[in-house]
């Protein structure tokens, strides 16, 4: 019978032809994990074994709290670096290296045809290159450790056609954002997302990974896009071994097929404070922002800062706005750097930051007081994400961020364009 991408990964992995709905033990190919090592360390240290049963897999990634902000932070990544050192991990990456997925993505880890376990919920960016990819908890990155294997049931699919050609200043985000809302936070849930058609394969693998990353705002057990010469071109040099590309059948089974054409898409913006809660621009045109941050691991790669720093050229972010620029690795800062990107930036009266998570998550480097308002490229705007149950997060891209700088607040980015 015809498979799905899903479907076909799991059936290789397991040996045996697998069907969607099916649960197997089986035996991934990388394991990612951040600062949420230490409590993962914890829970493997309570089953009483030396060492972890593959060091080779695990890639661990500190980035969601570094440089250290605290003391508990400090300690946190203290006993991740003796964890690493005692299990002779070699695919340690330390404060500064920048946001694990994009890590993960410029050291050649997420491969084609691979299967790729992470304890985080957007290690579904990796379907980007055509890997499955999913997010686990720690309890069970702990007992891959341990293991290494895992049951997972395999996922019912849903493909995405997406035709059209995107308009000025309208990107992947914005189309992403707009599936969401029409879509809903639950509807692909526990699914695997095939995004296809042309309009994906003439977007960049950091498009891709756009998609890929906010499939998880739908509830995404993984999310996909079909290798081709694009992908090959930026593993080219990355790939840590050599992989055997994975495509569905034709003739597959998919729970739904739907359309989306990105001819005369609007840029989007998520309001406060659910993901799906999505508007396009003009009906949020003119909310006043205390803070925008650009960045992240949706969209803090060199196109990104290219976009916003395109648009800030010569030009002064308003006074009683912040705006925060995190590229998401050190790979990125210097390429931002070499091309006078960042230099934009600053000469705008951005702040520029080290590569990393930065206040995503609530824990450092911006977070927001009660009554402040966030324009953020990040992938979530849940109440109290970054800061204060009082405050705002809207969601959107590095464009209609860079343009609501200029105002200090909410803009069209296509209305600010010299």
């Amino acid at each position: 019978m015809p498979q799905t991408f899903a479907e076909k990964i799991f059936s290789r992995k397991a040996g045996r032809p697998v069907a969607a709905g099916e649960i197997v033990v089986l035996e991934p190919d990388r394991l990612l994990s951040h600062d949420n090592t230490a409590a993962i360390a914890a829970t493997f240290g309570e089953f009483g074994l030396e060492r972890i049963v593959d060091p080779d897999k695990a890639v661990i990634v500190l980035d969601h709290c570094v440089p250290a902000a605290t003391e508990k932070y400090a300690q946190n990544h203290l006993e991740i670096r003796k964890f690493v050192e005692a299990n002779d991990i070699e695919h340690f990456f330390d404060v500064g290296e920048g946001v694990c997925h994009q890590v993960f993505a410029e050291q050649g880890f997420a491969l084609p045809g691979e299967l790729v376990l992470g304890a985080d919920s957007h290690t579904t960016t990796y379907g980007a290159l055509g890997a499955f990819a999913a997010g686990i908890g720690r309890t069970e990155m702990a007992a891959l450790y341990a293991t290494g294997e895992l049951w997972l049931r395999c996922p019912e699919s849903l493909r995405l056609e997406v035709t059209g050609e995107f308009g000025a200043d309208v990107y992947p985000k914005d189309l992403v954002l707009y599936i969401i809302g029409d879509q809903g936070a639950d509807g692909a849930l526990y699914r695997s997302v095939e995004f296809a058609g042309p309009t994906v394969a003439a977007t960049s693998p950091s498009g891709r990974m756009t998609l890929c990353n906010m499939a998880a705002e739908m509830g995404a057990k993984n999310a996909y896009v079909a290798p081709d010469e694009k992908t090959r071109a930026f593993l080219a040099g990355r790939a840590r071994r050599t992989f055997d590309e994975v495509l569905p059948d034709d003739g597959a089974a998919y729970e739904r097929t739907l359309s989306y054409d990105v001819a005369g898409l609007e840029p989007r913006v998520a309001c406060p404070h659910t993901v799906d809660n999505v508007v396009p621009v003009g009906e949020a045109a003119g909310t006043r922002v205390d803070q925008i941050v650009v960045g992240t691991c949706t969209n803090g790669r060199i196109d990104d800062l290219v976009v916003a720093a395109n648009i800030l050229r010569n030009r002064r972010v308003a006074p009683a706005v912040r705006v925060l620029v995190f590229p998401a690795s050190r790979a990125t800062y210097l390429e931002a750097l070499g091309i006078g990107a960042l230099a934009t930036l600053a000469a705008a009266g951005c702040i520029i930051m080290n590569p990393g998570c930065g206040p995503c998550l609530g824990a450092h480097e911006g977070i927001l007081a009660a009554g402040e308002v966030c324009l953020s490229t990040a992938n979530r705007n849940f109440r109290g994400r970054m800061g204060s149950t009082e405050a705002e997060v809207y969601l959107c891209s590095p464009a209609t961020a860079a343009a609501s700088a200029l105002h200090g607040r909410i803009t069209d980015p296509r209305t600010v364009r010299a």
